[in-house]
């Protein structure tokens, strides 16, 4: 198959959506198709163009057999809502050329399109239909949702008029995929029929997380010793986490239990912030974004992983990290209210702690440090799971699966033979869950 795939972030950016975009598009030409990307220069996490990737023309170059084409774009360096649409906005624009090109040239048999962003897809299906290419739209968040629901955009009239848009650029797409079964059942409501929608997970390498056993290296930078107890967070930092709250956790154990430890490894708009509020507090340390290689290993480093969530961000989003977690073997300390996504997938695995309870997600951290036979237990179900649902191999194997299926006009084929059914939960752990507060 010839696949064109549209989307605002890719390589040599190397966390959450550009990761998945990547190992995408190379595991399609590992599998025998050409892939050409249209895509952004490198910003993500720091929202910052490092200065080799700043040009102002369109740069071609191929990334281990793929035909990658960057576009110039408007990038903020503190992205609230009106410049975050207006950097939407300029990928969309300078993408149109591209677009036009390898649509109506080239003739891909299949055009993938990304959201993050969203206001280039609508493009992208149009043209598709065009040239009588299928198309196929992933999204890795609900955009519009969360502006709004996060405080990011406020005008009523402004969101009635992005949810009719939304709902097009939607309904024009042969297939639809997300991420979690909450946020495919999002796409339900909002008028996708449920023949179009594909569930599509972002997966971890678990077999090579589990060759990382040694934790010692991190620990040894910080300053740290085994003796101490690790609350690791680790991946982008931006606002609609609530990361502030783990520095307030912090701040409530720093003189009661000095061995907890809390270590935020990553980059983002939030950092500085969240630095001058960590101010000099001695059990709060600082890690920058960690190569693919090492990436396992920060995350064995940890005891325990704080997964913080807005209220306002439930079902919206679903962590990317969150298979890479589990298969490091680790328990999960997660912000979520019981019955959303993030609560349901860790279920069994690790704890819940109402989102914006900084003094239950610290009493939940004592739970943990003192009782290291339930920290492993939880880490135990959490490996088993990562295998279960968020293997490499297998998701993408399906997915190559559907494509040749949707080129082929077997349009058909049950939706149920795409998305994976949730396996039992390994083990319940209802005492722990939401205990205070």
């Amino acid at each position: 198959m010839k696949i064109l795939l549209v989307g605002i972030n890719y390589a040599p950016d190397l966390v959450g959506v550009p990761k998945y975009n990547t190992e995408l598009c190379e595991a399609l030409v590992d599998a025998g198709h050409e892939v050409r990307v249209i895509t952004a220069p490198p910003y993500y996490p720091a929202w910052k163009v490092p200065e080799e990737h700043r040009a102002l023309q369109i740069r071609r170059r191929s990334l281990n057999g793929v035909r990658v084409r960057r576009v110039p774009i408007y990038v903020p360096s503190r992205p609230g809502g009106v410049n975050r649409l207006l950097h939407h906005l300029s990928f969309a624009l300078a993408s149109a050329i591209p677009l036009f090109r390898q649509a109506l040239i080239w003739r891909p048999d299949v055009m993938f399109a990304v959201a993050p962003s969203l206001m280039s897809s609508a493009l992208v299906a149009v043209l598709a239909r065009h040239v009588g290419a299928r198309s196929w739209l992933h999204v890795q968040d609900f955009e519009v949702d969360a502006a709004f629901n996060l405080g990011l955009l406020r005008a009523p009239r402004l969101r009635k008029t992005m949810i009719a848009v939304e709902r097009k650029i939607l309904l024009a797409f042969d297939r639809v995929s997300s991420i979690s079964p909450q946020m495919l059942n999002r796409l339900s409501t909002k008028g996708v029929p449920a023949d179009r929608i594909r569930e599509l997970r972002n997966w971890v390498d678990a077999i090579g997380t589990e060759s990382q056993r040694n934790s010692a290296s991190f620990r040894q930078e910080l300053g740290l010793s085994e003796k101490h107890f690790v609350a690791l967070y680790s991946g982008t930092m931006s606002h609609k986490q609530g990361l502030e709250l783990i520095v307030e956790a912090a701040a409530a154990l720093e003189a009661r239990l000095p061995e907890v430890q809390f270590v935020l490894a990553g980059e983002g708009p939030y950092r500085e912030t969240l630095a001058r509020i960590a101010g000099g507090r001695r059990n709060v340390h600082f890690l920058g974004l960690q190569p693919n290689d090492r990436f396992a290993e920060l995350l064995k480093t940890a005891n325990v992983h704080l997964v913080p969530q807005r209220a306002e961000a439930a079902d919206l989003v679903l962590p990317s990290k969150l298979g890479g977690i589990f298969a490091s073997g680790r328990p999960v300390i997660a912000m979520a209210t019981p019955g959303t996504g993030l609560a349901g997938e860790i279920e069994g695995c690790g704890v819940l702690v109402p989102p914006g309870d900084s003094a239950a997600l610290a009493e939940a951290i004592v739970d943990l440090q003192q009782q290291p036979e339930l920290c492993r237990r939880l880490g135990e179900s959490g490996r088993k799971r990562s295998l279960e649902r968020w293997d490499r191999g297998g998701i993408i194997t399906q997915l190559i699966g559907e494509l040749s299926n949707l080129t082929k006009g077997e349009a058909a084929v049950a939706a149920e033979a795409f998305v994976q059914t949730p396996p039992p939960v390994a083990a319940s752990y209802d005492s722990l869950n939401v205990r205070r507060g």
